[in-house]
């Protein structure tokens, strides 16, 4: 029967361990569309999941250099190294919520000599009351203490701190995209200007080439004194530009050296025009790429984490139970100091209630329940973001595809238009300035073709970012 009755106040501990107050977390809803605008249909509902490996994506365009460079993002890059730093904090902060469900064990010694302390001689173990003498003190105890989780409290605290630390993984995965995303557009962008060097440098020669037909002209007595003017003007403007050009070259350069880590002074990438085009894309958008998305997975994992601390905010309403024990050795004298006379111990629950606080508590909760209305909009604000990063990309990459045809043929009609507005000159049927202006209309287009072709791969690369990275990764295994 003795056992039966120490059984029925540990059941009932146990069963109050496994009480939890507070709302358990439910994934908020968000607006979902049925389909996206620019892109096929055929796809299912999303939910936030980004256990995807995002994947080399970069090497879908075939470009060994940016290859290279994209593997020292998240070896160099300090931005993703201080996202690191911050995730493996995170997880050191779910070992220190959860240390709180185990008792703590401490012991303590001391020796010590104090007057009043002595030992009586006809007294043997008790004070000499009559007199105050001067004595040792020897003190070694062990002390543990519990407070057992009845409201789960500390399990809400772990519960959230693991939220925290998914989300805090999240941020590391999108501090990675957003960096590698970004070198990739400053890259086409470099390679943009790359090919627009070329063909400022062509205009030069060009001109070039122009103000020697018009001085031999000129000195022939065919060609007018503003005729060379106008050719040398051209000249300048053209190496100006060239000029103007690698500046904005050595803008996008110093912005990658950056990326990788390394200082601008001693970084540099080789000249080449560009020549990649997007890569194939899937022919559906199905909406389980945006569960890759690492912004919309932190989001969520934040409003888990929110809600969380709305359950520790109502523990606090009820009363909290302690239970310490110690035990130990007190004497004055080495020889007698660890034998059972000298043995002390105490044991015993202690159980703590606030009785008033002066609305602590209720302000206390009502914010956990605001800090979690607000991580809920954050969340669902996120989600329709990603889907308007995602449908801007695909218009973006739609109508860019069709400029550049568009721009293409305009190249073709201008080239053929200078060439026969020279020959005419040189037969002396129109003048200079019909020259300058079909020069100047063939150079523009040529440099505006080169500018679409650029931000052509600017919105494929967003396009990739805005859907997580690549398409065709398995997920990774839980952690």
């Amino acid at each position: 029967m003795r056992l039966r009755f120490h059984a029925v106040p540990l059941l009932a501990l146990g069963f109050l361990s496994a009480c939890a107050v507070g709302p358990d977390y439910r994934r908020p809803t968000a607006v979902v569309p049925a389909r996206f605008k620019e892109a096929a249909e055929g796809w299912k509902p999303a939910e936030p999941n980004d256990r995807h490996d995002r994947g080399p994506w970069w090497k879908r365009f075939g470009d060994a250099e940016l290859d290279a460079l994209e593997e020292k993002v998240a070896r160099a890059n300090q931005t993703v190294a201080s996202y690191e730093a911050a995730y493996r904090g995170a997880r050191a902060l779910v070992s220190e919520a959860r240390a709180s469900l185990f008792p703590t064990l401490g012991a303590s010694g001391s020796a010590s000599r104090a007057k009043g302390a002595g030992r009586s001689t006809n007294t043997p173990g008790g004070v000499n009351a009559g007199t105050s003498t001067v004595g040792n003190i020897l003190d070694l105890s062990l002390d543990a203490s519990w407070e057992p989780d009845l409201w789960g409290s500390v399990r809400r605290q772990v519960s959230g701190a693991k939220a925290s630390a998914q989300t805090a993984g999240s941020d590391l995965d999108n501090a990675k995209l957003a960096a590698q995303g970004l070198l990739a557009q400053n890259y086409f962008q470099l390679r943009a200007l790359d090919a627009a060097q070329l063909l400022l440098n062509d205009a030069v020669t060009g001109y070039e080439k122009s103000l020697q037909l018009t001085q031999n002209r000129y000195a022939q007595g065919v060609a007018a004194r503003p005729d060379v003017l106008q050719a040398q003007t051209q000249l300048a403007l053209a190496k100006a530009s060239a000029t103007e050009n690698e500046i904005a070259r050595a803008t996008y350069e110093h912005a990658i050296a950056v990326l990788v880590g390394e200082p601008a002074s001693t970084f540099s990438v080789s000249r080449a025009p560009l020549t990649a085009t997007p890569p194939p894309l899937p022919l559906e958008f199905p909406s389980t790429l945006l569960e890759r998305r690492p912004d919309i997975a932190a989001a969520e994992r934040r409003a888990a984490a929110a809600n969380e601390q709305i359950g520790v905010a109502i523990a606090a309403w009820f009363p909290s139970l302690n239970l310490s024990a110690s035990g130990g050795f007190v004497s004055s004298t080495l020889a007698q100091w660890l034998t059972a006379p000298h043995l002390v111990w105490s044991l015993g629950p202690q159980l703590v209630a606030t009785l008033f606080d002066g609305g602590l508590r209720a302000a206390r909760t009502e914010q956990a329940r605001a800090a979690y209305d607000q991580s809920v909009a954050n969340y669902r604000a996120t989600v329709l973001a990603a889907f308007q990063d995602v449908e801007d990309n695909l218009v973006s990459l739609r109508v860019l595809e069709q400029e550049v045809g568009i721009q293409q043929e305009a190249v073709v009609y201008a080239r053929q238009t200078l060439e026969v507005v020279t020959n005419q000159y040189k037969a002396g049927t129109v003048t200079y300035l019909q020259v300058v202006t079909a020069q100047a209309t063939l150079y523009s287009a040529e440099q505006t073709l080169a500018s679409i072709a650029g931000r052509r791969m600017v919105a494929a690369v967003g396009l990739i970012k805005a859907l997580g990275g690549d398409w065709n990764t398995p997920p990774r295994p839980a952690d």
